[in-house]
């Protein structure tokens, strides 16, 4: 499987890779295991989506700035990697969604990052376990964090 060319093929363009806002890495490789903090929403022009689900966006619109924020991290590890292809699998995801607390579809508005990495590395390794929660606010008003983990393969 090629991520890279799975990614090519989706005909989406990766966000300028973020940079910290705070004391902290973006990622971190512990023996093989890539681990990227909290992502936010960052698209092609550095901007941010921003608002609260339920409010200021909708469902789908929601879903979309999930996969937005997947795309600042597929943009995060080709930065820090080189390419998607070092990847092998997704470990684990947790979704954070700034909602009203009457919301109930955090996993469906995940499910944008999500599926996603389905894409990129398929079924079996771009699904991993997830968790996908509200929270009553996020940094900058962004409606969606996500953090992961992720297998690599052995060099």
């Amino acid at each position: 499987m090629d991520a890279d060319k799975n990614f090519e093929n989706l005909g989406l363009t990766l966000p300028p890779p973020p940079k910290p806002l705070g004391v902290y890495k973006p990622c971190l490789i512990d023996g093989k295991y890539l681990y990227l903090s909290g992502h936010g929403t960052v698209q092609d022009d550095g901007s941010l989506i921003i608002g609260k689900v339920g409010e200021d966006l909708d469902l789908e619109e929601a879903k979309l700035a999930a996969r937005q924020v997947g795309l600042a991290m597929l943009s995060t590890i080709k930065f820090n990697l080189g390419s998607l292809n070092k990847v092998k699998r997704v470990i684990k995801v947790l979704g954070m969604v700034y909602a009203n607390p009457d919301f109930g579809k955090h996993p469906y508005v995940i499910n944008g990052c999500s599926e996603l990495f389905a894409s990129v590395w398929g079924q079996e390794n771009g699904v991993g376990v997830r968790s996908a929660v509200g929270m009553g606010s996020l940094p900058d008003n962004i409606p969606v964090e996500i953090e992961a983990m992720f297998e690599l393969h052995e060099d």
